[in-house]
């Protein structure tokens, strides 16, 4: 067994047994792993109101940032946010492998909006999620925006908050994924979301892609067991 495959061993027996010893609640500083790889340009899928894009700021990124939200409520508080910063950009779409518009489900929680149908699981452990509306919305694929997006040699950091579309967003970023050297997205334990891809098939996956899993912390816990649903997993160019 090599390297990585000992490591998705690792992983899969601590996802599986909820050991969570060696996996920590919150990533020490984004900020220094992308200043260690050179990260020019992040895009932020899945902004809501811009959370991510503001907490990076805070610890001290200041390069481009291009967030991605569907939502109009919530579009509007993050380009009211992003307004008074030069290098934040924000698109009112969203991402997956197709053209068109769609229809989204808006959860009560609102970050937990979702394309796809929200399983009960999801219901039980964060009731303030269940689905209260759905919203006609616009999505694209990145590579359709890649010639626009990326500047010749940035180096990228893909951020995808996307709840349970994540397989589809990579399928519409195949010719931008060579430019991205760091890849975070969620990964779910059980399913939340309707047709979406569990953690040891997105692991598998990714690493088809050329990453290698550099960390994960804990995202979704259920509100009153405390039994951990889903984490964040981080991801390097190999």
């Amino acid at each position: 067994m090599d390297n990585r495959q000992f490591l998705k061993h690792a992983v899969r027996t601590a996802l599986d047994t909820r050991n969570f010893d060696w996996v920590f609640r919150q990533f020490p500083n984004r900020s220094h792993l992308i200043a260690h790889k050179r990260i020019a340009l992040v895009l932020d899928v899945g902004a809501n109101t811009g959370q991510f894009a503001s907490k990076l700021r805070q610890q001290g990124y200041r390069g481009r940032i291009v967030s991605f939200e569907p939502l109009s409520k919530e579009f509007a508080q993050l380009r009211q946010l992003a307004s008074s910063d030069p290098h934040w950009d924000c698109k009112q779409v969203a991402l997956g492998s197709t053209e068109g518009q769609a229809i989204i489900n808006i959860a009560g929680n609102s970050y937990s909006s979702s394309l796809l149908p929200m399983l009960d699981r999801h219901v039980i452990g964060a009731p303030d999620s269940r689905y209260v509306g759905r919203e006609t919305i616009v999505i694209t694929r990145l590579d359709t925006l890649l010639p626009s997006l990326i500047h010749a040699h940035e180096r990228v950091y893909l951020k995808l908050d996307v709840q349970g579309y994540e397989l589809e967003v990579l399928k519409g970023a195949q010719r931008t994924l060579p430019h991205v050297d760091i890849l975070e997205m969620e990964l779910s334990l059980v399913p939340l979301y309707q047709h979406q891809l569990l953690y040891p098939a997105m692991i598998d996956y990714v690493d088809r892609l050329g990453f290698d899993l550099l960390y994960l912390e804990r995202d979704f816990a259920d509100y009153t067991t405390g039994e951990v649903l889903q984490v964040n997993g981080i991801f390097v160019r190999r």
